[in-house]
């Protein structure tokens, strides 16, 4: 018979350890999608003088926190898009295009907005 109680208490605790392995990857998995969900998305247009569209322009965002910089070249129709970026971060983006460059614009830790368009005009040389 004393046997018999070790085999029922180990089976109620082999049951339990494999109902909490479910439920805790679980609650991390909400958490993941949560911070996901909070990431910034900067996306928008790099246009000349004349507002043209200018297709492989390059497009600089500096995370001002860590200094890192991550560029993209614009598709055919001057778009961009950077995605996953902190929330808690500031970030200067600007764009070049042969000899022209835009100003640098500033997208705030303070914008709460997850989804933000800057178009970015080259209106300037280089080293002006």
């Amino acid at each position: 018979m004393k046997n018999y109680s070790w085999f029922q208490v180990l089976a109620v605790l082999f049951v339990s350890l494999l109902v909490t392995i479910p439920a805790r990857a679980q609650d991390e998995s909400k958490a993941q999608k949560k911070a996901e969900a909070q990431l910034k998305v900067v996306h928008g247009s790099v246009i000349d003088k004349s507002e043209n569209p200018m297709p492989a322009s390059v497009i600089y965002l500096k995370n001002v926190k860590s200094q890192a910089v991550k560029t993209y070249i614009a598709d055919e129709s001057g778009n961009y898009r950077f995605s996953g970026l902190d929330p808690n971060v500031d970030y200067e983006i600007h764009a070049e295009h042969d000899d022209m460059t835009s100003s640098i614009r500033t997208v705030s830790s303070f914008d709460s907005r997850r989804d933000i368009e800057v178009t970015l005009k080259l209106s300037k040389k280089k080293n002006e």
